[in-house]
């Protein structure tokens, strides 16, 4: 099919997104900032003056994201800090079960140091290691350049370069931690406890971040569950008093719940934002902006919104740079030899069973009956209420016992795909695939709820996923196929999507070609769609 009828029906099945902005002089942005799952955003200014955000993506691989905006409401993802995920076996998806799901990237924290012209990413991995990884710009090349000691597990940390370009690393959950790394970063000469839940009366502390304003020294974490704090100290070692920023806080979103973790952030033009997220599944944990201000005691005032808590709206942090908000529906051919940034696999990939050249081939990788199991599922992220993704495929060169097809994956999926048996192909749509939310052991293979035959020499397919991912909605998803890219049908009933928490990660779309039999077969994906 042509492209720019490809094209426009993606458009024509985008739902509507939310205005953030327009170019009048009172332009104002929406909450949630992104309708995608982005979570434990750690956000500060580069040195050319744009604005990085790293955030979280547990097991998908390349990990822990990155995004630009030179308006603070508009993101693109432009790179991974971590090119592969070399923490175990477990990342590769092994045969023995071994699986690192709900593993990998947590909160972690990102920064450029201006004496070394390098970007530093520092994270806590299985709850054990602490890497710091170096790059000389967001888009790479990334290497491993430390591991702070075996144990030694940063947890939720933020960083901090000083004035004098002494690096500082909070972190920490009942007792948090001030940390001083040595003059390359790549290692601790001196760690101390600064406070903890005793402090306050709570049961936990997270989401830790560190700043420099005004010469004082700032912490800023959260009790999980509502409330974010705000310490504050002449010295990065303490004694820091603390203050309440938001607790309890009417989210923006209908079905999300109070924002209360995020980052603190300084405008080019001098402004300040606190940027959270509001747990709302299963679209997943959606960023959302608010300004501050500051108080005569030193700490900073969260601003309310229209509906008396965190805004459904606010006007643009950058007025001069007020547009309409950024398009995320996109169509991808392919082209040239690498993966946009906006795709992540179900951990590592196997690079010899893929490759991107005009299209993507996906080999069989896995020998399984379980997509959970499968290397080198590739997954796409969704976004705004009503996502809709649509992939392309060739499936002329499947081998007997081969399965290929698009799923809403999460630890409760669904799929519609293409099965060859001998010379037989027939398109099924499968239901409840889970696996346990906590330690991603298998739990259900989940049943087969409608076949359609493939017409006789037929190689091409479109087959598409329709959800309503609102926190408040159906949940419903739909699976659909078309021989010509413009006439869908359903097949089979609608699966009801999943909006538990404790797998962390929302859904997303996954495109996937696994072997039950024997490897040698493959697809060739020629478009995705998100809309």
């Amino acid at each position: 099919m042509d492209r720019l009828v490809l094209l426009l029906g993606v458009f024509l099945a985008a739902a509507p997104l939310p205005a953030k902005a327009s170019c009048e002089d009172n332009a104002t942005f929406s909450n949630p900032l992104i309708y995608s799952d982005f979570p434990d955003n750690d956000v500060f200014v580069g040195p050319d003056g744009f604005y990085y955000f790293s955030a979280s993506n547990f097991h998908y691989s390349p990990g822990a994201p990155i995004l630009r905006s030179d308006d603070l409401v508009n993101w693109d993802v432009v790179g991974h800090s971590l090119p592969r995920l070399t923490f175990g076996d477990g990342y590769d998806l092994p045969a023995n079960g071994n699986y690192a799901y709900r593993g990998g990237t947590w909160a972690s924290t990102l920064r450029y140091r201006e004496s070394t012209g390098l970007w530093y990413w520092i994270g806590c991995i299985n709850f054990y290691h602490t890497w710091v990884f170096t790059a000389p710009s967001p888009e790479g090349p990334w290497s491993n350049n430390g591991n702070l000691g075996d144990g030694n597990c940063y947890y939720d940390n933020g960083l901090l370069i000083d004035d004098d370009d002494t690096m500082y690393v909070v972190h920490g959950s009942e007792d948090v931690h001030v940390a001083q790394l040595s003059p390359n970063g790549f290692s601790e000469v001196r760690k101390q406890r600064v406070f903890g839940i005793s402090d306050v009366g709570v049961d936990s502390l997270e989401g830790n971040r560190m700043y420099k304003i005004n010469g004082l020294y700032y912490i800023l974490n959260d009790r999980p569950g509502g409330t974010t704090y705000i310490w504050k100290s002449e010295s990065p070692w303490g004694p820091y008093e603390s203050k309440i920023l938001v607790q309890d806080i009417t989210p923006p979103l209908q079905g999300g719940n109070s924002p209360h973790q995020g980052s603190l952030i300084e405008t080019t033009n001098g402004d300040w934002y606190f940027m959270s997220f509001t747990w709302a599944y299963p679209a997943g944990r959606l960023p959302v902006l608010a300004p501050i201000t500051w108080g005569d005691d030193g700490f900073p005032v969260f601003v309310t919104g229209d509906n008396g808590g965190w805004g459904t709206e606010y006007p643009v942090p950058h007025p001069e740079y007020a547009e309409p908000p950024k398009d995320w529906t996109r169509a991808d051919f392919f082209e040239g030899t690498s993966l946009d940034p906006s795709w992540e696999w179900n951990h590592n990939p196997d690079d010899s069973a893929y490759v991107v050249n005009d299209g993507l081939t996906l080999r069989t990788a896995s020998v399984t009956n379980d997509l959970y199991a499968a290397r080198n599922t590739l997954t796409h992220r969704t976004h705004g209420e009503f996502p809709v993704g649509t992939v392309e495929i060739d499936f002329a060169n499947m081998a007997d016992g081969d399965l290929a097809g698009l799923a809403a994956f999460r630890d409760q999926s669904a799929y519609i795909a293409v099965r060859r048996s001998g010379d037989d192909y027939t398109l099924t749509t499968r239901h409840n695939l889970v696996i346990d939310e906590w330690s991603g052991d298998h739990v259900d293979s989940g049943y087969e709820v409608a076949t359609a035959p493939v017409p006789a020499g037929t190689r091409k397919v479109w087959l598409r996923a329709e959800l309503d991912t609102r926190p408040s909605g159906s949940r419903d998803a739909n699976f659909l196929y078309s021989w010509d890219g413009e006439n869908f049908q359903q097949l089979g009933s609608t699966y009801e999507l999943y909006d538990g928490w404790a797998f962390f990660i929302a859904y997303r779309f996954g495109i996937f070609n696994y072997a039950t039999r024997a490897l040698g077969g493959s697809i060739h994906v020629e478009s995705f769609t998100a809309a």
